[in-house]
């Protein structure tokens, strides 16, 4: 353990480091700029317990009900060795699968114990790399695992094909539906971002045992529901864009020493607690070291990250709490006083602020106009 992992340690405190997913680490890429997000995560806090105790929860996970649906479309799609799936496969992507073999990784010789699985996962994909055919193997919840801030992280996708035309193939099952062609783009795009975190993890794994991490492919099969039905269709999405900002909060990550070294000697966000389990920092000395740890709010972290909600607060009359574009607009002005001031006349505009203040300015004109016409 070097001294970057002591000082980690130090500020997660007593608490068991929590563990991280293919859906946390998609969520970093959303606010990449965000030190104190960079260093909660790097430290692998638990902010969930953390926003509770400050007094600013955030409502985060699937409900129940989508949670139900979302075993049950991927157990509908994986059904009789995967029938569904190959369906598409063959009719809608026209892949050539003349032979198929399954292997069901869930469970490895009746033992469900990480590192038996992600053994089993590396002896499959090694003897799958040694062979020379062209035959369709499906590998389902296959483990892999990826190194986050110095951790090694165990990750699962729904399913990891291989030899489709020489290639690995990552398979995404999503329960949102396609309707008449179309789905949610928001969860399009978070479900490709979760995908790309598989497919760096998968190109690891590859690389580790010998091979061209180049054969696993930036095209991942996105699997959902079609219309308001449980038939199943896919369409393959391109995640090279999200594999980039990945890996790129990723290696920020592993640079964290430079973003702890700048932290105030001694701080812990321990939450001290009893032997109950129940949290006992008094909440104003947990709120000090927190404001400690400098943030980057934007509307979008409600979203993504269970500080968000007090983060927002301590972005109360700053232009990022109006969002990004609004942020840039503003041309460095980061107080919303300081903009109102400079568009009514009231504040001098600073060195910098001239272009900011001549755009303020002829809103604020173009607003009274509008206004006064309205009248």
């Amino acid at each position: 353990m070097n001294d970057i992992d002591t000082r980690l340690d130090a500020i997660r405190g007593t608490a068991t480091p929590k563990a991280h997913n293919a859906r946390t680490i998609a969520a970093l890429t959303s606010n990449p700029g965000c030190t104190r997000r960079s260093v909660l995560d790097a430290a692998a806090v638990d902010k969930q317990a953390l926003s509770e105790h400050i007094g600013y929860a955030a409502p985060f996970g699937m409900s129940g009900f989508a949670i139900a649906r979302g075993n049950s479309f991927e157990t509908h799609v994986k059904a009789n060795g995967c029938a569904e799936l190959l369906r598409l496969l063959r009719e809608h992507l026209d892949l050539p699968l003349p032979e198929v073999s399954y292997d069901d990784l869930n469970s490895v010789a009746g033992r469900e114990t990480l590192e038996a699985r992600h053994l089993r996962t590396r002896q499959l994909l090694s003897r799958a790399l040694r062979s020379g055919d062209d035959a369709g193997t499906l590998f389902d919840h296959p483990l892999l695992r990826l190194t986050i801030a110095g951790r090694p992280v165990y990750l699962e996708p729904d399913l990891v094909a291989f030899r489709l035309r020489g290639r690995f193939h990552v398979v995404e099952i999503k329960s949102f539906p396609v309707i008449d062609g179309r789905a949610d783009a928001s969860k399009v795009a978070a479900a490709a971002t979760q995908s790309a975190v598989y497919v760096l993890a998968l190109r690891e794994l590859v690389a580790e045992l010998g091979g061209d991490p180049g054969i696993v492919s930036h095209n991942v099969f996105l699997v959902c529901p079609e219309n308001f039905a449980n038939r199943p269709t896919a369409e393959l999405v391109d995640v090279r864009k999200q594999v980039t900002v990945v890996r790129r909060q990723l290696t920020r990550l592993a640079d964290i020493g430079g973003l702890v070294a700048e932290l105030p000697a001694g701080l812990t966000l321990d939450l001290r607690p009893d032997e109950r389990g129940v949290a006992t920092r008094p909440v104003a000395e947990l709120r000090t070291a927190l404001d400690a740890i400098d943030a980057r709010y934007a509307p979008e972290c409600l979203d993504t990250c269970e500080m968000a909600r007090y983060c927002r607060a301590g972005a109360a009359g700053r232009a990022a709490a109006l969002g990004r574009p609004v942020q840039e607009d503003l041309g460095g002005v980061d107080s919303l006083r300081a903009a109102i001031g400079l568009a009514d006349g009231s504040r001098a505009p600073g060195e910098h602020e001239f272009e900011a203040a001549r755009l303020l300015q002829l809103a604020e004109r173009l607003r009274r106009e509008a206004l006064g016409g309205a009248a």
